[in-house]
């Protein structure tokens, strides 16, 4: 089974952004956590700044992957040209938020991207993705 991580916006900062809201270990080291975790899935990670490079990375992938888990940070918010990247390709997204972007600031309540998701988990940390790993699995 292959499964791809997806990150948008400021997520190679973690570690050091905002420890208090998204702890203090970077997204490599978790990744290879989780690749520990599940060694019968091949794990593939992607991260930009670019939303462009987001919406090419779906589409490169969104046709033969079993599964994206797809955090696409402030880009959740406001970005159409993810949102139809993803209505477009057959892979099913779990889109995931490290906080819970319900209690954050109130331009972050709405996810444009979420709508095409088959799932959303936000607010449970890091962990959020291992959950939306062992969704894809189930699935």
């Amino acid at each position: 089974m292959k499964i791809a991580i997806i990150n948008g916006p400021n997520l190679n900062l973690l570690g050091k952004r905002e420890p208090e809201i998204y702890g203090k270990l970077s997204f490599g080291e978790y990744f290879e956590t989780l690749k520990a975790q599940f060694p019968q899935v091949e794990l593939s990670y992607f991260q930009s700044n670019v939303e462009g490079e987001i919406v090419n990375q779906l589409q490169a992938i969104g046709f033969e992957y079993d599964g994206i888990i797809l955090n696409g940070a402030a880009y959740t918010h406001y970005s159409y040209a993810i949102r139809d990247a993803i209505a477009a390709i057959k892979t099913p997204v779990v889109e995931v938020h490290i906080s819970n972007i319900y209690a954050r600031e109130e331009f972050r309540h709405k996810s444009v991207t979420g709508g095409q998701a088959v799932g959303v988990i936000t607010g449970l940390g890091m962990k959020g993705y291992e959950l939306a790993l062992r969704f894809l699995l189930e699935r």
